[in-house]
């Protein structure tokens, strides 16, 4: 009989601690980098650094190197997380405080489940699902309605639209990953997504423009540690505890970021950012919170002639 050995709890706290509050934070990093850097160019700095890094350390563990069919994979899906995903995001944060955009972002799940009923076929619409989706998609229209202010200003329209599109490339990846071939070993996989994503990321950059008049050497030293921040806590150290805990813990202990990430943004942009925080926005993520909590809390209802193994929902770091 083997004895499942559990790891020390001090290591689980730690690496919860890490997914829930260094992801969190991110959003802000991201904010203050897009203010000296292009966003395109950022993300792409981010991402390809934090995949070189992955994968050349993958390689020298002996991992094996993706096909050249699981190449083509992690390129597409590359496209979709980090060029739509990630690049919008980066680009949105240079109009909408970080705190609202982890909230925007926080309704991928509202997207994932939309994408599993229409598309997918592997849920079933109940009637708490559909309360469920109504109350998210309420909670996105209260914080860009220009009508329902609750006397705060209205985020900026272009920003929102550029994140709910964020949110739904996420889902749309989501579904995908799934049906494309990709490297047995998820960490690998994700290494070369990021690698890939890192590369599209500059070239878009290059393609809009964003090198012509871009001064390196007028960067200040904070935007730099933003940078270094994404690339080391945010990306190498968040997602090597976030696969740590995958193998420790079960998928909806540590799925629980989805919805603790957005508040922990919101307090973080309030007290280190000086973002403002009035009721639009509390009233707006509350309502997020609670569709997404129902939405992940949500078992699903198959049709019956649907295998019987619930597919694992992937989730990556912010």
């Amino acid at each position: 009989m083997e004895v499942t050995v559990r790891p020390p709890a001090w290591k689980t706290v730690l690496a919860f601690a890490i997914i829930y509050f260094v992801w969190g934070s991110t959003f802000l990093a991201i904010r203050v980098g897009v203010r000296e850097v292009p966003p395109f160019l950022l993300a792409g700095m981010r991402f390809f650094v934090a995949g070189v890094v992955l994968f050349g350390w993958l390689r020298l563990k002996g991992t094996p190197s993706p096909s050249r069919r699981e190449w083509i994979a992690a390129t597409a899906l590359a496209v979709c997380i980090f060029v739509l995903d990630y690049g919008l995001l980066f680009w949105a944060e240079q109009r909408v405080p970080s705190g609202i955009a982890a909230v925007m972002l926080a309704t991928i799940p509202v997207f994932m489940a939309l994408s599993e009923i229409l598309i997918l076929r592997t849920q079933r619409l109940t009637f708490r699902l559909a309360l469920a989706l109504l109350v998210g998609i309420g909670g996105v229209s209260v914080l860009v309605s220009r009508s329902v202010s609750f006397g705060e200003a209205p985020i900026d329209r272009a920003g929102a639209f550029a994140l709910v599109i964020a949110a739904m490339s996420w889902s749309i990846a989501s579904a995908l990953t799934r049906k494309l071939p990709l490297p047995a070993s998820k960490v690998m996989s994700s290494g070369a997504q990021m690698l890939a994503g890192g590369i599209l990321l500059a070239l878009t950059a290059a393609i809009l423009g964003e090198f012509r008049g871009f001064n390196i050497q007028a960067v200040s030293r904070g935007a730099w540690y933003a940078l270094a921040y994404l690339i080391v806590a945010g990306s190498i150290v968040g997602f090597t505890a976030y696969v740590w805990l995958i193998h420790h813990e079960s998928p909806t202990k540590v799925g629980t970021y989805a919805y603790v990430n957005p508040v922990v943004a919101v307090i973080v942009g309030y007290f280190l950012g000086g973002e403002t925080v009035g009721p639009r926005t509390l009233v707006g993520t509350l309502l997020v919170l609670v569709s997404v909590i129902v939405i992940t809390t949500t078992r699903a209802r198959k049709p019956a002639a649907a295998p019987l193994a619930e597919p694992l929902r992937e989730v990556a770091e912010p």
